[in-house]
Formats: C-alpha cells, structure tokens, sequence
C-alpha cells in the first residue's frame, strides 16, 4: 500500500496554519451529496444507542459544535421540543444542507440559529449558552482542547457539555480480513496525520479535566453482535460498510489506499456479511463535565 504524506503547508493537511482550521479538501468523508445523506442516515440508525440515556430536560439555549448536516440537531429538537439550538460549522457546503434539512421540519419551526463560525475562537460572548452538544466532530478537528476551552468559555456556570466520540481502536472483525485491516488502517492514518484523531475517545476524561471542567463522566457504548444476534449483526455490518466506503475516494486521492486493497476490501466485507460466524465489535466514548 502506498501511502503519500501531506507536505507541510499543503492545503490538504485539514489545518491551515494562519487559522487552525480543517479544509474542506481534506476531510475524510467529503461533502457529496452521498455523504451528507449517509450522515443523516447514520444519525437516525445510531440515535436510540446515542440518545438513551442524555437528559437535556434542563436546557433552553444549546450550543451544537459542529453541526454538519443537522442530523444531529434534528433528532434533539424532535426530541426535546424547549430547547432551541445556535449550531455552528466552519463548512458552507454542510451549513446550507442543514438550513434545507431542518427547515423542512415543522417542529424546527425558529429554534435553530445556524451560523459559519471556528469553533476554536468562537464570535459569542461568554457565558451564553445553558449546555454544548458535540458528537462525532473531536475526531476530526486539529486542536480538540482548544475547541474545548472555547466551549467552557461560552457556557454559563453549572452548564454541561455532552460529547460522543469514537475509539477506533476499539475495531474488531470476524473472519479476519487482510485488506479491510489495511484499508481500516489507512483510514487512521490518514486522520491522523491530517491532524485529526481517530483514538480521542478515550482521551476526553484527560481532555476535560485539562480545560477546567468539573464533575466529568465518562461511560463506553459498545455494538457488539454475533450468532446470538444475527439481524442486528447483519445491520451494523451493512451501517460499517457505508462508513467505511465513505472514505474511499479521500483515501484514493491521497494514495492512502491503492484500487486493489479497496477492491479486495470490499470483497472481503461482502464475505463477512455472509459468514454465519461473524463477529462484529465497536466501542465508542460519551462524556460530560460542567463548567
């Protein structure tokens, strides 16, 4: 597998040096439209797993760090009709998607306020929001302590921030499968060393204690499915598959992967899905802490 690192002031690196900030160009999963479908489709397929145990009941104004799409946004304002969101990404492109998105639900009718903004040095005065909603965004942002500070600096006192983040290196598969490993792999790299980072999960108790938050929690999610549960194995393994294969072109274009490794990978997927022993694991981080 070839592998072509990022040259120190390239543009594909997801920081610009003067701004902190992650290029569009080099984000792992792109912004097709394909992708920001998925993504909505994710949100849903993952919502019962993520939102089970979150009481926001005690919050009015909420800060979404990182909105994306509004898949996310869209499930708290359906799931919890007082809050009104102020949402905030650095992408034009997923902002616009989100305004389309949640306009065209009546329930978000004036309770969402979408703005472009770095979430390492945010436009809002401090102590502004009663609560932060970040989920599936440390993982790809250069400087997540800083994001976090920012954050407390916006919260008011007593306020809370619940984040949910991935621990990749959580990963397990049966029957074992060379190339997805590869292709799994370079996925890691890839955002790692676009200065992202793919382990923070298990960070975020270092992460939050650092920035000054108190009362920090952390509890571990985990899919994990086998001949006891063979449906719902199939349905995380197909969900994988399409977060898997979301990367695929990032990958490509970078020479992070060649085309052969992406073929005999998704072979080998294919494969997995069929075998009557498979074994499908994931684990993923939530964590709060208040101001």
């Amino acid at each position: 597998m070839s592998k072509k690192s990022p040259a120190p002031d390239s543009t594909a690196s997801s920081l610009t040096p003067s701004s902190n900030k992650m290029s569009e160009e080099g984000y792992l999963h792109g912004y097709s439209t394909i992708e920001q479908d998925r993504l909505k489709y994710q949100a849903q397929f993952t919502e019962q797993t993520i939102y089970g145990n979150l009481d926001l009941s005690g919050i009015n104004e909420l800060l979404e760090v990182g909105v994306g799409v509004g898949a996310q946004s869209e499930i708290i304002l359906r799931r919890f009709p007082h809050i009104k969101i102020t949402g905030i990404d650095q992408s034009d492109t997923q902002l616009g998607a989100a305004r389309k998105f949640l306009e065209s639900k009546s329930y978000a009718k004036d309770r969402f306020d979408l703005k472009q903004m770095d979430a390492t040095n945010m436009d809002f005065e401090s102590l502004m929001f009663d609560g932060a909603f970040i989920c599936w965004v440390l993982e790809h942002v250069p400087s997540p302590e800083r994001v976090l500070s920012e954050v407390r600096r916006v919260l008011k006192k007593g306020a809370k921030v619940y984040i949910t983040e991935v621990m990749n290196h959580s990963f397990f598969l049966e029957p074992y499968s060379p190339n997805l490993w590869k292709y799994w792999m370079a996925m890691n790299d890839y955002q790692h060393e676009q200065t992202g980072d793919p382990f923070v999960g298990a960070k975020l108790g270092n992460l939050l204690l650092a920035q000054g938050y108190q009362d920090i929690h952390t509890q571990v999610k985990t899919w994990h499915f086998d001949n006891r549960q063979p449906e719902q194995r199939k349905r995380y393994i197909e969900f994988w598959t399409q977060i898997l294969l979301s990367a695929k072109d990032q990958l490509l274009k970078a020479n992070y992967i060649d085309q052969e490794t992406l073929t005999m990978a998704q072979e080998e997927l294919k494969q997995v899905a069929k075998d009557p022993n498979a074994v499908f694991y994931f684990s993923f981080m939530q964590a709060q802490g208040v101001r």
